[in-house]
Formats: structure tokens, C-alpha cells, sequence
């Protein structure tokens, strides 16, 4: 489904800078100054309109979320959904980012969790290296995680969940968890996107994963 584009939308993110950070480079290193706190900082890479971040910000005031989004409409969209709550959270901020960016954002350490919530599959093997569990991605996100930090990861998309064992499991990394039917799993406290929602109810399987790095 072709998404609309909506006019002006950059000009609506820039005008509420509460909400949303366009030029998240500034806070490189200064992330928990930002936030007023030392809590961890958990990035949804990709975050779509919002709904998974908004519930986790919600359900968990002791952790700090970032939801990054590279497509200036789709922000949009969840800067409107995050409007509607009653107040802004304190723990939960949106960032204008493309992912190839992260190292210039966020300091080694930085962040303790990555989220990877229906990501691109991109199907196509010319399109390989874009996809956010390709090797050079899985390199940005080592060098902006804790030693111990994680990566979750969620898709109905089969292949593109082999492609990411595959991947993650050559870059050395190890798996915590792995589900290939999570909705018919005994996994607890999982927070559904608006797109695992549609396709839940189809009877569409949901595929997880948690992944860390090995300690050098």
C-alpha cells in the first residue's frame, strides 16, 4: 500500500520540537542529560505511527524511549497519535533519523536496547544492504549498544527472519529468545504495533527474536 505523502509535513514536525527532535546530532553523548535522568534508553529503530513506543513509554516510566523514523510523513502520523494522550511523557522523545546515522547521534554505550518492529524486508538481493539486520547495520548498532545490550526483533515476514538468524548468527551474535509463532507462545508483556494487529487477526504467524553481541 502506497503510503500518502502529507504536505508540509516537515514544516508541522519542526513545530513542535517538544515532541520531536530534527536535529538529534546536538545530544550526541548528552542523551540522559536530555531526559533529566540516568534511566536506560531503549531506541525503536523504525517506529512507524507510534503505537508500540507510545505503550512501551507508557508501561515502563523507568526506562527512556527514542523512536527514530526516517520517513517525515509517517512521523507525522505518530506525532499525532502521540498528541492525543492526555500528557507528553517525560521518558519518550521522536527522533528524524535515517538508521545509517545512529553513530552520529549516540555515543558508544549509549543506548541499552533496539527495537526492529516489522522492518523493510526489502526481498530483493540487490537490495540486501539495506535491510537493518544487513552486517553494516548490525556494526552501527554494536557500536552505540552497551557491551550487554540487546536487540529485539519482530516481522511476519519468514524469510526476512531466517535472513536476520542467518546474519546476526555470522556477526557473532547469540540469541536469548526465538519465536516462530509468538502470538501462540507463552512469551509475556508483548506490546503489538498497529501493523501486528492487522495482521494478527488474519492468523498471520508473528516471528521474534532477542539478540545480544558476544563479549569480546
Amino acid at each position: 500500500m502506497r503510503l500518502r505523502k502529507i504536505p508540509n509535513a516537515l514544516e508541522i514536525l519542526q513545530e513542535h520540537p517538544d515532541y520531536v527532535i530534527i536535529t538529534p546530532q546536538n545530544y550526541k553523548g548528552k542523551w540522559h542529560s536530555f531526559f533529566g535522568n540516568m534511566n536506560p534508553i531503549h531506541l525503536e529503530v523504525g517506529m512507524g505511527k507510534g503505537q508500540f513506543i507510545i505503550t512501551m513509554a507508557k508501561n515502563h516510566p523507568d526506562i527512556n524511549f527514542i523512536g527514530i523514523e526516517v520517513v517525515e510523513s509517517i512521523m507525522v502520523k505518530a506525532l499525532r497519535k502521540y498528541k492525543r494522550e492526555e500528557e507528553k511523557l517525560p521518558n519518550l522523545i521522536f527522533v528524524l533519523l535515517n538508521a545509517q546515522e545512529l553513530e552520529n547521534v549516540f555515543e558508544k554505550g549509549e543506548v541499552s536496547q533496539i527495537y526492529l518492529n516489522f522492518s523493510d524486508p526489502w526481498p530483493k538481493k540487490r537490495h540486501e544492504k539495506r535491510r537493518l539486520t544487513y552486517s553494516s547495520f548490525l556494526q552501527i548498532f554494536k557500536n552505540i549498544l552497551k557491551d550487554d545490550g540487546e536487540i529485539h526483533l519482530k516481522t511476519d515476514n519468514e524469510k526476512f527472519f531466517e535472513y536476520s538468524l542467518v546474519s546476526m548468527s555470522q556477526f557473532g551474535m547469540v540469541f536469548n529468545f526465538v519465536s516462530l509463532d509468538l502470538h501462540k507462545s507463552d512469551f509475556q508483556g508483548n506490546v503489538m504495533t498497529e501493523y501486528e494487529e492487522r495482521f494478527s487477526q488474519t492468523g498471520q504467524r508473528i516471528f521474534r527474536l532477542e539478540a545480544k553481541f558476544k563479549k569480546v
